[in-house]
């Protein structure tokens, strides 16, 4: 197969060269910023788990392999390191959750014992034994590095500014340190990707959602599962570090951020005991790609030159995402978990035994 430039250089492009690198294709992996997952990919809460909840579009299709794609990555890179502690879900009241495949109802005493720093557990929550959590930064990083080790082409610091067209055909892309050649770009720069296509007459509905994350430091194991209350989410990263999330009424301002942050933590205290040595370290507001219908995966112009990967939880996804974009290029062959993942007026699939 001929060359591949992979734009965007966070956990789903990553994942996609990593995987195309790995059947032996020549993958060129790009991005402007001098370091894997320096977007939004770094501000994420990276909860993984394919249970519950209403997945949009073709994610429904997608979810029943996330874990085993995880289960796999874990052997084949041992740097993935995912914390499989399980998640703990509940509302005010217990309104609007009800347990989906997988799940289950626990009470104040199961909770107790998952959670048993917890000071006030309520009554009930939804458990969802198989969830787990990664440090997306060092999983990006993970698989830059294995692509890298299988030959292919590091980029960073090089942002894309144009897709380079000559005939009517996307032949490659120009960045800031000049022109690269390929057969197929792949698009996986999340909110940058509608940008990238508006020369192509490509529309894709990609909403911009806020993605607030708090970084901070606790004693260690005083949160055991992932715990996603009415207030807060809460899971640690790694030994001393938890990450955090808050509701976000979308705000900007640096003071009004900090404010919520330092709130949040305040909440995290009152729930762990009032004495517990919790500091907040930092947070940061980013900017997930929102697609209303689910993720969008697919060839966008008719010669097949042109190839986009945009979703969100890309975290849970990118594994997977990663290994049926590397087969589609590969062998030409349209995945069957990504038919209803395609953008719209894109073509659907490559021609069947023809390769890209």
């Amino acid at each position: 197969m001929s060359a591949v430039a992979v734009v965007g250089a966070g956990i789903v492009g990553a994942s996609v060269a990593y995987h195309l690198a790995r059947r032996g294709v020549s993958v060129t992996l790009i991005d402007q910023a001098a370091s894997p997952a320096a977007g939004v990919t770094g501000d994420s809460f990276a909860w993984i788990g394919d249970s519950g909840g209403d997945w949009p579009g073709g994610a429904e299709d997608l979810r029943g392999s996330v874990l085993t794609d995880y289960r796999r990555l874990e052997a084949e890179l041992p740097g993935t390191a995912v914390r499989w502690t399980g998640s703990l879900a509940w509302s005010d009241g217990g309104e609007g959750f009800r347990p989906g495949r997988g799940q289950e109802w626990v009470g104040r005493s199961e909770i107790a014992a998952l959670e048993p720093h917890l000071q006030s557990p309520p009554e009930r929550a939804v458990y969802s034994p198989a969830d787990g959590g990664v440090d997306p930064l060092r999983l990006t990083e993970t698989l830059v590095q294995a692509a890298r080790r299988l030959g292919a082409q590091v980029m960073l610091g090089s942002g894309v500014t144009s897709l380079e067209i000559a005939g009517g055909r996307v032949e490659g892309v120009m960045t800031s340190t000049g022109f690269h050649p390929a057969s197929t770009v792949v698009l996986a720069a999340g909110t940058g990707v509608p940008a990238l296509c508006e020369p192509l007459g490509v529309h894709l509905p990609v909403a911009v959602s806020p993605a607030f994350l708090i970084r901070v430091e606790a004693p260690s194991r005083l949160v055991r599962t992932i715990l996603a209350g009415p207030h807060f989410e809460a899971r640690e990263l790694r030994d001393g570090r938890l990450l955090m999330t808050a509701p976000h009424a979308g705000a900007t301002s640096g003071a009004v951020l900090r404010r919520l942050a330092e709130h949040t933590v305040e909440r995290l205290r009152s729930a762990f005991g009032g004495d517990v040595a919790v500091r907040l370290l930092g947070h940061r507001l980013g900017r997930r790609p929102m697609p209303p219908d689910g993720p969008i995966v697919g060839y966008v112009t008719p010669d097949r030159s042109v190839y986009v990967a945009v979703m969100h939880a890309a975290v849970t996804l990118a594994p997977t995402v990663g290994r049926l974009v590397a087969d589609e290029l590969v062998t030409g062959q349209p995945a069957a978990e990504l038919r209803r993942c395609r953008p719209r007026g894109g073509s659907s699939s490559p021609p069947a035994g023809s390769n890209p």
